[in-house]
């Protein structure tokens, strides 16, 4: 005789829901997007192409019969010319420069904002100022108004009449950037300080904590996503500075403050080489496209870090 056994499965039957609509629901609910696509795509990826492939030419605009093409030539020369070298390293300079110190100033005012007084929107609003003005009107600003060696204000106020922007070109380029982008890099840090739990902190004070402590071991650690996101987005703009340099200093004295934008600029209206000027903007775009690689991780995981709360 032969025991049947009928072994039933325990766990619930899951209902399969039927995916709604098909793929043509899915592009007529993307359809209005498509306008906004296709530009984006005519206005960025199309002249980037284009100059992917001037890039690939020898072209000088004086001789306009004779271009040909020479492959990755133009990219040799970019590496191994001694202006574009320098250029490079002034690139780094001032973006460094400008990025710590604007990153600095900005979290000693977004601790000062964290904190209630009164007339803390007034001071906010005025603080933030710096950043809505034109970076061109910026240049001119500080050219004329405080570097003039003549009627500028820092030498009415210390007297003198140095030449700040002879004696001093990168720290005077610098310092003009770390004015316009400290507010930038203040709203972002301001952002991260508020998003601080305050139980948190109200508990580590009862414990005996002090303001340096808590500031070092909680608000510090607590901040490195957003002091890393400033730094990341601080960069993709300041690598691309123009105004500044061409304004103040005109890329001198000699090529000290050249940075690689200034120095595509020389290269396409000044010596009018089209394929070697392509090369090097395309080498800017890259070293941009990796630092914004960094900059989407870094936003990604402070909205995982916002949802996981």
């Amino acid at each position: 005789m032969t025991d049947v056994i009928t072994r039933t499965d325990p766990r619930p039957e899951i209902p399969v829901v039927p995916a709604k609509g098909g793929a043509k629901d899915r592009w007529v609910r993307r359809a209005p997007l498509l306008p906004a696509l296709i530009f984006a795509i005519v206005v960025t990826q199309v002249p980037f192409l284009v100059t992917i492939y001037l890039s690939t030419l020898d072209w000088n605009a004086l001789r306009p019969g004779e271009r040909a093409f020479v492959g990755l030539k133009n990219y040799v020369t970019v590496f191994q010319d001694s202006r574009l070298q320098s250029a490079l390293l002034n690139t780094v300079l001032l973006t460094a420069g400008a990025v710590i110190f604007s990153m600095i100033l900005g979290l000693a005012l977004a601790i000062l904002l964290d904190r209630k007084f009164f007339g803390r929107g007034v001071v906010r609003t005025m603080l933030i100022t710096p950043f809505l003005v034109m970076p061109i009107a910026a240049a001119l600003l500080w050219k004329h108004a405080l570097y003039n060696p003549a009627y500028g204000l820092i030498n009415g106020i210390f007297g003198g009449s140095t030449d700040w922007v002879s004696s001093y070109p990168k720290a005077a380029v610098i310092a003009t950037l770390v004015w316009q982008w400290t507010p930038f890099m203040m709203l972002i840090l301001l952002a991260g300080l508020q998003s601080q739990s305050e139980d948190i902190l109200e508990a580590a004070r009862v414990d005996g904590a002090g303001a340096w402590k808590i500031f070092t071991h909680m608000t510090l650690p607590h901040m490195r996503q957003y002091l890393e996101l400033g730094a990341l987005l601080g960069s993709i703009y300041l690598v691309n500075t123009f105004d500044a340099v061409f304004t103040i200093t005109q890329g001198g004295p000699g090529q000290a403050t050249t940075n690689l934008p200034y120095e595509i600029y020389l290269t396409t209206f000044r010596k009018f080489e089209y394929g070697e000027a392509s090369a090097a903007g395309v080498v800017v775009v890259v070293m941009t496209i990796i630092v914004a690689t960094f900059a989407l991780r870094v936003i990604s995981s402070l909205f995982r870090m916002e949802e996981s709360r």
